[in-house]
C-alpha cells in the first residue's frame, strides 16, 4: 500500500469507481469450477449504468481456490509445486473470461487484465499491480477487469494475490472515488446481523467468521484488514450484497461501511 500512496496524487484526475465481485457471489463455492452465470449477468446489467471510469476486480471462488490449496501455492512456489501455478492461473482465467463476456454483453467496454502478467509482490504484498497501464486504459474509456490470481513474488517465487488486496491497492494508487465489495454475506456479520460500520477502533470487537470452503486468501477478516489500511488513505469502502449494488451505485451505503 506504501507504493500506492506515493502514486495517489498523480492518479486523482481519474477518480474511478472500483467494484470487487466476490468469488462466493459469482461462483458456487461448494461445487468446484461452477460459475453462477445468472448472478453474473444480473450484476453486469447493473454495472452498465456506470458512466465514469470503472475498474472491476473479481474473486476466484470455486475456480482457483481449490487448485491453489491442492498445490500449496500460498506457501510459495518451487520446482516441486510449479505445475500448480499453471493449473491455478488457468482456472481463474476461465472465470475471468466469463466475467468479461458478461460485462461486454451488457454493453461495458471490458477487457481482461491478468495480475499474473502485470503484478509483482514481495513477501506476498503488492509492489506493483499494473496501475500505470490501468491509467491509460481508463483514459481510453476501457474497463479493466482484474482478479485474484497467481503473481510473481520476489521472495518466494510466486504467491496467491487476492482480489481483496488488489482492490484497495488500486483504490489508493488511482485515487478512487468509491470502492465497493459485493459479497455473499451482504456485509460483516455479528450474531447473524450486519454490522453497519467498522473502524480501526471497533474492528477488534467484531468476531469474524471465514466462509466455508477452500479459501486461501484470508476470508472476511483478511478483507477487513486490507480495507482498514485503505481507510488510512482517506478512502472509505462498503461491503454489501449483490442485490444492493444498484443502491451503492446511486450513492447509498448498504451493508458494512469501513472507515478510519
Amino acid at each position: 500500500m506504501e507504493a500506492a500512496g506515493r502514486n495517489m496524487c498523480s492518479a486523482k484526475q481519474f477518480r474511478p469507481l472500483i467494484i470487487k465481485l466476490g468469488g462466493s457471489v459469482i461462483t458456487d463455492k461448494a461445487s468446484e469450477g461452477v460459475i453462477n452465470t445468472k448472478v453474473l449477468g444480473e450484476l453486469a446489467e447493473v454495472l452498465a449504468s456506470v458512466t465514469g471510469p470503472l475498474v472491476i476486480i473479481h474473486g476466484a471462488g470455486s475456480l482457483g481456490h481449490p487448485e491453489a490449496k491442492r498445490w500449496g501455492i500460498a506457501d510459495g512456489v518451487t520446482a516441486e509445486n510449479a505445475e500448480g501455478v499453471y493449473e491455478t492461473h488457468e482456472a481463474v482465467s476461465r472465470l475471468n473470461e466469463a466475467v468479461v463476456a458478461a460485462l461486454r454483453s451488457a454493453g461495458i467496454n471490458a477487457v481482461p487484465f491478468p495480475p499474473f502478467a502485470s503484478a509483482l509482490t514481495e513477501n506476498r504484498r503488492i509492489v506493483y499491480a499494473g496501475e500505470e497501464q490501468i491509467k491509460e486504459l481508463l483514459s481510453a474509456g476501457i474497463v479493466p477487469v482484474l482478479y485474484g490470481d497467481v503473481a510473481a513474488d520476489k521472495t518466494q517465487g510466486a504467491c496467491i494475490l487476492s482480489g481483496d488486496q488488489i482492490a484497495p491497492y488500486l483504490a489508493a494508487a488511482l485515487g478512487a472515488e468509491r470502492i465497493g465489495f459485493v459479497t455473499a454475506s451482504g456485509g460483516v456479520l455479528q450474531d447473524g446481523t450486519v454490522v453497519p460500520e467498522i473502524s480501526r477502533k471497533t474492528a477488534d470487537s467484531v468476531a469474524f467468521f471465514n466462509a466455508d470452503g477452500a479459501d486461501v486468501t484470508g476470508g472476511m477478516k483478511g478483507k477487513i484488514a486490507e480495507l482498514l489500511l485503505l481507510a488510512e488513505f482517506g478512502i472509505e469502502s462498503q461491503i454489501f450484497a449483490a442485490e444492493d449494488l444498484a443502491a451503492f451505485l446511486s450513492g447509498e451505503n448498504p451493508g458494512t461501511r469501513i472507515k478510519l
